[in-house]
């Protein structure tokens, strides 16, 4: 309790204070007061530019840290699985082929690729689950077989690149490049990802139950199909429209859950929501880092991810005995 306790007033005190570092640094770097009254005055031209270019950017980056830890979340509870992450098992390489088809034929429809992103996330889980199922549920088999789907649509997705579209050439969903991002970005994040974060919460219980043994389940008259469905649904929509905006971060459903679980426990009431605030400020430290240790140059969000989160998962797995509630 003391622990769980700890470690929201830890996060709820580090978002913030990163949110405004973050607004503060890089080409234009200005004190945190000369900001806050700058966005009240409105007489600051660099700030006027941080409004327009670095805030949007920022929110992008919470939002996606957010929707992918809560998606990783749900994954592992609905596969029984700590390995499962929508960046391994594919869905975020559907969604993102999709959102490219989309995007090649249909142009003026930006404002719905997180449904194209969603469809193409949701075949993707399909594929895993027909392909996978064999009288029950395997977790190394469904994993094994989330990285074959994974590579197939990577693959694809990379030929479609390639093809020659400028639009789709200089599209973010394979590098998970976060510069460049608009309102209206945050705005279709804000929508889509709230939704379904909104839903996570709604149906925590799902996760818990999940825990348990199937046989156990339906002794005592849960639906356990019903379950999977539902949280299914919720983490290849988070995980979907996210890609379709942000691009794909392959490590952040996968790093954030565990460490959610040694810190906060394996109750879903309060795991998904530190795991949304972790993984929300684990992305914007990413992307903070990567465009301003080599500036001018950027490092992709995702690639800092990587390097910053495999080792601490390492060391969160040697350390703990309590990972995954085992």
């Amino acid at each position: 309790m003391l622990k769980r306790t700890i470690s929201f007033i830890a996060i709820l005190i580090g978002l913030p204070v990163m949110i405004l570092y973050a607004a503060t640094t890089g080409s234009i770097e200005m004190s945190m007061l000369e900001l806050l009254r700058g966005l009240f005055d409105g007489t600051n031209d660099q700030v006027a530019v941080i409004k327009d270019l670095r805030f949007p950017r920022i929110l992008i980056a919470v939002l996606a840290g957010a929707t992918l830890a809560v998606s990783g979340v749900l994954l592992q509870a609905v596969m029984k699985n700590p390995l499962a992450e929508p960046g391994i098992i594919g869905v975020s390489a559907g969604a993102g082929f999709f959102t490219m088809v989309m995007l090649s034929f249909f142009p003026t429809l930006f404002f719905y690729s997180p449904l194209f992103a969603f469809l193409g996330g949701a075949l993707s889980f399909l594929l895993v689950y027909a392909f996978s199922w064999r009288s029950g549920l395997n977790p190394l088999r469904m994993i094994l077989i989330g990285v074959a789907i994974n590579a197939l649509f990577t693959g694809l997705g990379q030929v479609l690149a390639s093809s020659g579209n400028s639009l789709l050439s200089s599209m973010s969903i394979q590098t998970s490049t976060l510069s460049m991002k608009t309102w209206s970005d945050v705005e279709i994040l804000v929508i889509y990802g709230g939704v379904g974060l909104v839903l996570a919460m709604i149906f925590y219980r799902y996760g818990n139950h999940l825990g348990m043994q199937d046989k156990t389940l339906r002794s005592l008259g849960f639906n356990v199909n019903r379950a999977r469905l539902v949280l299914s649904l919720i983490a290849v929509l988070l995980a979907s429209v996210t890609t379709a905006i942000a691009g794909m971060f392959t490590f952040v459903g996968l790093l954030i859950p565990h460490i959610g679980r040694a810190l906060v426990g394996a109750d879903h009431k309060y795991l998904i929501p530190f795991s949304a605030l972790l993984g929300a400020f684990l992305i914007l430290v990413a992307d903070t880092v990567g465009r301003t240790v080599l500036s001018p140059i950027e490092i992709p969000a995702s690639i800092i991810v990587v390097i910053i989160g495999g080792p601490f998962l390492i060391f969160v797995l040697r350390r703990s005995e309590k990972i995954y509630g085992n």
